[in-house]
């Protein structure tokens, strides 16, 4: 263990804080970073003492000063959570489960793989409906919003008074955001931001709270909906993906928890296994709906969870993103009052790039290639601004009400900066046809022109990013993008982590096509060939395409999104080499977006690998030890005690043949789970009534499917003294083959079975098949390559 470098983490909490109020984490995700934990004797223990503090030390005046203080959450990102639990990804192979597959016949599988596809076209088709939804009220509540205020400018523009319009413009932000923030910050905060580093984790095999709950996906689809019309730099994408994997969690199940609801239909996707399949569909739909992208949604899906991925489910997925894409186009076509022309393929639409238009050079390439690595760069300061906002906003913004005021704030200086962008602009444009504006606003331009700093600021960002694709060259002064690029920078990155439900993709391509397109037009003026460099609107999308894949650091999934969004595969080349100097120039700073926010969230998340320089340690060094294990037939005392032990709090356990001395670890033969026994003392499962008279029905594997997910609390569960004398047979309900290591297996190869299995116990046994600890989880995510080598990140009940 030499080469480990332990780092010691000082951190502590205001005790009234520390009872439950809720603190953003992750993008205002609750869930209150607890640095101290009660212990039974009363006294404090404070995570960040070095390991071998006396619990019963006393607290001196000094360290009480330091507690009393509210004002601020002292945040630590070197420690890692223990309130996350992993998903059970492996199926408990026991005697329940072993009957239930011979009882099932031929057609039995075939309807279960039948249902599957249903499931998977109804997730599809209800993502499309949400998609269709959310894009027709933003559409027509920021119509509303633009003419009202359209308006109002041309009105006062030509009496005086503008402030009048400002302080117009800047109330109807401010409300429009009020509403979206109450919802998130005092309903379902985890609803906050746009929900890919959640879901990212729930792929990854992590159990989020309430993150794919029914109440999550209205206050989501409401939220995002409020900051997308109060004009924050946000996007409606983002969220998209949250709503589906929402909605593929919900249908996949055949009930709703939340409304008390219970169809009786798909009762065998009842369990993690099922789920987390489902999800990643959901997932791949609401990407699908966002940007058109079929291909794209499966690739993310790919991209995020491809531990546990096999043919089948590809397919599925691919069938669930189709459905999604054709739901939300054909309900559009209808809307535009043009039924059967399936030209709106996703919610965002970056418009046809005609071949001609588009044509590049090879001497081009390595322009686009420096174009990446200036995105990666933008990207980091992007990513590393945003980061200490998120540090901040854990310190000090963590009530709900505070959260509230920042998001009108941001609300009311996004319309402030805009209108004065507007004001002080003198680039006028003349008034064509063809061209695409919506709002155009004429201010102080003479009539027939319109003012271009407006048709980036005065529109949805979706819009926005379309007119700098597809405007004819000259639309756009260079000193509007350059003082565009700059504000809206800091804006989107201001916003993003506010306590509303918004997406950073959008923002994320409008900065990067603001200053494409500036690239595009500075590159035509110093060359003297201005012909080669005519459009400008292809630098953008490369711009575009560099800033996304900078803050992001997505590849694969982002390259086939963006050849899919533009309906041209011509520049599928430039685009991979694009992202892939922005990811490598980018992850050279710091990491990606999503995977800062995750860390942030203390989340124990598993990379694709193990580090790099772990090969020393073995399974024996990185398990918990010692383990608390159940003999095959247990007293209900016993594991009632066990369960109720709130400072240990296991969720699985060895079942081992009885062994008479405690020094001496039983023999492995099999593993049980805490939501097994609670079902089983539930039902009273118990040795002396099974031999009694009393008819009892015997346990099937539908009632644990009936309790999944939201067990019953070991405290609702009433056993009586008398019953605490009885015995319980876990034979039946046991998973007789658990997987097991040596204890000299080294840490890449745990990792490597942990990983790609989706495992969320794995046993160490010694030579003698005895137990002799637990691999979890948070075990393996405890150790990443820091800058001085391996680093191991302490445990906080947080």
């Amino acid at each position: 263990m030499a080469n480990i470098t332990k780092k010691v983490s000082w951190s502590s909490r205001d005790d009234d804080l520390a009872q439950g109020e809720g603190t953003a984490l992750l993008n205002g995700a609750t869930g209150a970073a607890r640095y101290t934990r009660q212990f039974s004797g009363g006294s404090i223990f404070r995570i960040g003492r070095l390991s071998t503090v006396d619990l019963e030390e006393e607290i001196t005046a000094e360290e009480e000063a330091i507690l009393s203080r509210p004002k601020e959450i002292p945040h630590n990102e070197k420690l890692l959570s223990l309130k996350y639990e992993s998903l059970d990804y492996d199926n408990s192979e026991n005697q329940l489960f072993l009957e239930e597959e011979k009882r099932m016949s031929y057609m039995g599988f075939r309807c279960l793989e039948i249902n599957r596809w249903v499931v998977c076209g109804l997730i599809g088709f209800l993502t499309g409906l949400i998609a269709c939804f959310i894009d027709i009220v933003v559409e027509n509540l920021a119509g509303v919003k633009y003419q009202l205020v359209k308006q109002n400018i041309e009105k006062f523009t030509e009496v005086g008074g503008l402030s009048i319009s400002l302080i117009l413009w800047a109330l109807l932000n401010s409300v429009f955001v009020m509403v979206g923030s109450v919802i998130v910050a005092f309903f379902e905060p985890i609803a906050a931001g746009s929900g890919i580093p959640q879901i990212k984790c729930y792929l990854n095999g992590v159990k989020i709270p309430r993150v794919v709950r029914l109440k999550t996906l209205v206050v989501k689809v409401c939220g995002v909906i409020c900051s997308v019309v109060g004009g924050l730099a946000v996007g409606k994408e983002g969220p998209m993906i949250h709503s589906g994997a929402v909605v593929a969690a919900g249908v996949s199940q055949g009930r709703s928890t939340s409304l008390k609801r219970d169809f009786k239909i798909f009762e065998y996707f009842r369990r993690d296994t099922e789920k987390r399949d489902f999800v990643s569909a959901g997932a791949a739909a609401g990407v699908s709906a966002a940007f058109g992208a079929p291909v794209g949604g499966v690739l993310f899906s790919l991209e995020e969870g491809a531990s546990f991925w096999n043919q089948m489910l590809t397919w599925r997925i691919f069938f669930a993103s189709m459905i999604s894409t054709f739901t939300l186009n054909f309900f559009l076509s209808i809307y535009h009052k043009k039924p059967g022309d399936l030209s709106n393929p996703g919610l965002i639409n970056f418009g046809r790039f005609e071949s001609d238009s588009v044509a590049y050079n090879l001497y081009e390439i390595p322009i686009f290639i420096g174009m990446g690595a200036l995105g990666g760069v933008l990207g980091a300061l992007f990513n590393v601004l945003n980061y200490w906002l998120t540090i901040f906003r854990i310190r000090y913004i963590h009530r709900p009400c505070l959260q509230v005021m920042e998001a009108m704030l941001v609300a009311a200086v996004t319309a402030t900066v805009s209108f004065a962008m507007i004001y002080f602009s003198n680039d006028c444009q003349p008034l064509v046809e063809d061209q695409a504006e919506e709002y155009p606003l004429q201010l102080f331009c003479a009539d027939g022109e319109y003012n271009s700093m407006a048709s980036a600021f005065f529109n949805t960002p979706e819009r926005s990013v379309r007119s700098l694709f597809h405007n004819t060259p000259g639309s756009y002064n260079p000193l509007t993008l350059g003082m565009f690029t700059l504000s809206y920078f800091f804006l989107a990155c201001w916003t993003y982590g506010l306590t509303v439900s918004a997406g950073v993709f959008i923002p994320s391509l409008l900065i990067g096509a603001a200053w494409g397109r500036l690239f595009g037009i500075l590159l035509a003026t110093i060359t003297s060939s201005g012909s080669i460099w005519a459009d400008p609107g292809k630098y953008a999308l490369i711009g575009a395409a560099a800033q996304l894949g900078g803050i992001v650091r997505m590849t694969l999934s982002l390259t086939v999104i963006m050849v899919e969004a533009t309906g041209n595969v011509t520049y599928g080349l430039p685009i991979m080499l694009v992202l892939m100097t922005a990811k490598i120039v980018g992850d050279y700073f710091v990491e990606g977006l999503y995977d800062i926010h995750i860390k942030l969230q203390s989340v124990p998340f598993l990379h694709w690998e193990a580090p790099a320089t772990s090969h020393s340690l073995t399974a024996r060094e990185v398990m918990s030890s010692p383990v608390t294990s159940f003999n095959r037939i247990e007293k209900v005392g016993t594991i009632v005690d066990v369960l109720s032990n709130t400072s240990t709090n296991h969720n699985g356990f060895p079942v081992v043949n009885e062994y008479i001395d405690n020094t001496e670890p039983g023999k492995l033969c099999g593993l049980i789970l805490r939501s097994q026994l609670i079902v089983l003392l539930k039902h009273k499962v118990f040795v002396e009534r099974a031999r009694s008279c009393l008819n009892q029905r015997k346990l099937q594997l539908k009632d644990f499917r009936d309790a999944y997910p939201r067990f019953p609390p070991i405290q609702s569960i009433h056993v009586s003294q008398d019953e605490r004398e009885c015995m319980m047979d876990l034979t039946e309900f046991m998973n007789p083959t658990p997987y097991t290591v040596p204890q000299e297996t080294s840490l890449p190869r745990v990792f490597k079975l942990f990983r790609a299995l989706g495992l969320r116990h794995l046993v160490v046994v010694d030579n003698e098949n005895r137990v002799v600890g637990l691999v979890t989880r948070k075990d393996l995510a405890r150790y990443h390559l820091g800058k001085h080598g391996l680093e191991e990140l302490q445990l906080a009940q947080t």
